[in-house]
C-alpha cells in the first residue's frame, strides 16, 4: 500500500507525491491493454500533476499580498530567468512538455542518452547536451528512473559542463525503484527527487516491476 513504506530509508531527499488522481491515471497508464493514444491522455493528466509538485519545491520566499478582503500571507516562487528544465531525451520530452504547459516562459536544455541494452546492466552513454548559459536552478525531467544510471550521467554532465550545483537540481520521474533511489542518493544525496509512485523492483532485465513497460514507446507510439 502507498504510504506504508519509508521511502526516506531508499534516498532521504525523495518526495514521493500524494494525489488520490494517480490511482486512477496509473491504472490505465499501467494496463497493457491501453492503447498509445490513451496513454498519452492519461499520462499527460498524471504529468501535470507532478509538474506542478516539482516547480513547488524550487526556492521560494514569503510575501504579504492584499486580496479583495484583506491582507494575506503567501509566497513566491524565485524569478524563472534563474531556472531551466532539462529533459533526457526521449522520454524526458513527454514531461518537460507538461511542465512547459504550465510555465511556457521557461528556458529549455536537452540532453540525450541511451542505454546500451546489450549489455546485462544497461550501461548508459551521453551523445549530446546543451543547456543555456548562466542558469541556476535546474529541473530535470525523465518519467523512469530504473537503474538510475541515465539520471546520474545526466546530473554529472550538468555539474561538470555546466557548472551546476546539485543542491539545485530537481530530479522529476513519475515512476521509479528502491535501486534507482539508492543509486542516485550513493552518487548525489543532495539531488532532491520528486516522483509519483515508488514501485517495488527492478527484474532481471533492468526494467521496473510492476511498472508499465518503456514509457518513451507507450506516449510516442513506437512499440513494436
Amino acid at each position: 500500500m502507498a504510504g506504508a513504506v519509508d521511502y526516506s530509508l531508499f534516498n532521504p531527499n525523495v518526495v514521493v507525491c500524494q494525489s488520490k488522481a494517480f490511482k486512477v491515471l496509473f491504472t490505465k497508464m499501467r494496463d497493457v491493454n491501453t492503447s498509445s493514444k490513451n496513454f498519452v491522455k492519461y499520462s499527460k493528466r498524471a504529468m501535470t500533476l507532478l509538474a506542478e509538485e516539482a516547480l513547488a519545491e524550487l526556492p521560494s520566499k514569503d510575501i504579504e499580498i492584499q486580496t479583495p478582503c484583506g491582507p494575506c500571507s503567501g509566497c513566491e516562487s524565485i524569478d524563472m530567468a534563474n531556472a531551466c528544465a532539462v529533459s533526457i531525451v526521449r522520454s524526458g520530452d513527454a514531461l518537460l512538455e507538461s511542465l512547459r504547459l504550465l510555465l511556457p516562459e521557461i528556458s529549455v536544455g536537452k540532453i540525450l542518452i541511451q542505454r546500451d541494452e546489450s549489455h546485462p546492466e544497461k550501461l548508459p552513454k551521453l551523445f549530446y547536451s546543451k543547456i543555456p548559459k548562466g542558469k541556476k536552478y535546474i529541473v530535470l525531467c525523465d518519467p523512469m528512473l530504473a537503474t538510475g544510471g541515465s539520471a546520474i550521467m545526466a546530473i554529472d554532465c550538468l555539474i561538470t559542463r555546466y557548472q551546476i550545483d546539485s543542491s539545485n537540481i530537481i530530479f522529476a520521474n513519475m515512476i521509479c525503484c528502491p535501486e534507482g533511489l539508492q543509486a542516485l542518493h550513493r552518487s548525489y544525496p543532495q539531488v532532491k527527487i520528486v516522483t509519483a509512485v515508488v514501485d517495488s523492483h527492478l527484474n532481471e532485465h533492468k526494467f521496473i516491476v510492476p511498472g508499465l513497460g518503456d514509457y518513451g514507446d507507450r506516449f510516442f507510439g513506437t512499440t513494436e
